[in-house]
């Protein structure tokens, strides 16, 4: 099982997309994004110093037109690349590159949605002087109980031994004052309290233009950095993407739900050597593969040949696929399986884990085709529960 993963903000470094535009096909389709973006992308990637290119009105649009133009340049037939991901997953703003490689929205969507997330999250940075510290090591509940004792929020939880506190800059310096016990603490260099209740207007600012945005149910398995549930609704990934700008990245039930889905290998996107890094201490035995320059594409793509295989989503558009969003047990609804048609938001069942209980929904409505889960049957994350035909007007 191959799962691709993009990076988020603070993967970038000064020059690391010089390489890449020596290609004057990866040149012309980055220019094009940039065009989008209305930025120009290739000078911050290639000439910015690293203190030009941490402002987040730069740094977010020049990842995700990266991991999106490197992406063609790995599958340079798109549609084969759905024989071979598992699943997709981004870190933060990485999310965005991960829903237009699932084709749940555009390339040009997602660029014009991250040139204005960047604003609105600098413009939320600059009311107030916050700002994140990484805390590496310690044990995770003494880590997570400072955390909460100084009035941060851990807005990044990225496994064992690295969770990212955010704050005010008081708050932060109270917190290295009396850090958690054997923890060391790392202030990151990024603009602000990203992740917390500080960006609550980008958030107001986002999902005012996400409601323009057309979407489409992904190809691919998308893992959400909310709860790490896989989401097969366009609609709702979207809606996860935006409010995720002020609530945590849960990174670390992302992995668990790779490793739930049996992930084998991780291929991170460039600027990539973030998330693989995160991926070997966390989980033992996955393959990984960080695709720093273009040089490694040829090994790059005999990694996916290795690892990939198809997702368990049927890709036929005549049908909706409705699919489990983690692993557990499924408990069938009474309701749903005495109709031959749903109407759109009727609960289907319910996946239930050690952790929770999630509530699972048919957002569309349709014909029953085919229920492809009895009632009480073990499931795992993406796997398909119910086929739907939709339904016409009247």
């Amino acid at each position: 099982m191959l799962v691709i993963v993009a990076p988020g903000q603070g993967a970038q470094t000064p020059g690391f997309l010089t390489p890449w535009l020596e290609d004057p096909v990866f040149a012309a389709r980055f220019d094009w994004l940039a065009t989008v973006a209305g930025i120009d992308l290739a000078h911050y990637g290639t000439e910015a110093d690293a203190e030009t290119i941490r402002d987040t009105k730069i740094a977010q649009p020049l990842l995700v037109a990266t991991g999106l133009v490197a992406a063609l340049d790995l599958f340079p037939h798109p549609a084969d690349a759905f024989s071979r991901i598992g699943a997709v997953a981004g870190h933060s703003v990485g999310e965005l590159t991960a829903a237009a490689g699932a084709r749940a929205i555009t390339a040009e969507q997602a660029m014009v949605l991250v040139r204005e997330r960047g604003n609105a999250m600098a413009d939320a940075a600059a009311v107030t002087a916050t700002g994140m510290t990484a805390v590496l090591g310690g044990d995770r509940e003494e880590v997570l109980a400072s955390v909460e004792r100084h009035g941060l929020t851990a807005a990044n939880d990225n496994g064992p031994g690295q969770v990212v506190a955010a704050g005010t800059m008081e708050q932060l310096a109270a917190f290295a004052e009396d850090p958690p016990a054997k923890a060391r603490l790392m202030p990151l260099s990024v603009a602000g309290a990203f992740h917390t209740t500080h960006m609550g207007p980008a958030v107001d600012r986002l999902a005012s233009l996400a409601r323009s945005v057309s979407t489409h149910d992904p190809r691919t398995p998308v893992i959400s950095n909310r709860d790490g549930q896989v989401v097969h609704d366009g609609r709702e990934v979207l809606r996860r993407i935006v409010g995720q700008i002020a609530n945590p990245v849960r990174w670390d039930l992302c992995m668990e739900t790779m490793s739930d889905l049996g992930v084998t290998g991780i291929l991170e996107m460039p600027p990539a050597g973030t998330l693989t890094g995160i991926a070997k201490r966390a989980l033992k035995g996955v393959e990984t593969f960080a695709l720093k320059t273009p040089d490694q594409l040829d090994a790059a793509r005999e990694f996916c040949d290795k690892h990939g295989e198809a997702s368990m989503i049927e890709t036929t558009p005549t049908w909706r696929m409705i699919v489990s969003p983690a692993k557990g047990t499924f408990h069938l609804s009474s309701e749903a399986v005495e109709r031959d048609v749903l109407v759109p938001g009727v609960v289907i069942g319910a996946v239930a884990s050690l952790r929770d209980r999630t509530e699972i929904t048919a957002p569309h409505g349709g014909s029953v085709v085919e229920w492809l889960v009895e009632d009480g049957d073990l499931v795992s994350p993406g796997q398909p529960l119910l086929r739907l035909h939709p339904e016409g007007s009247s």
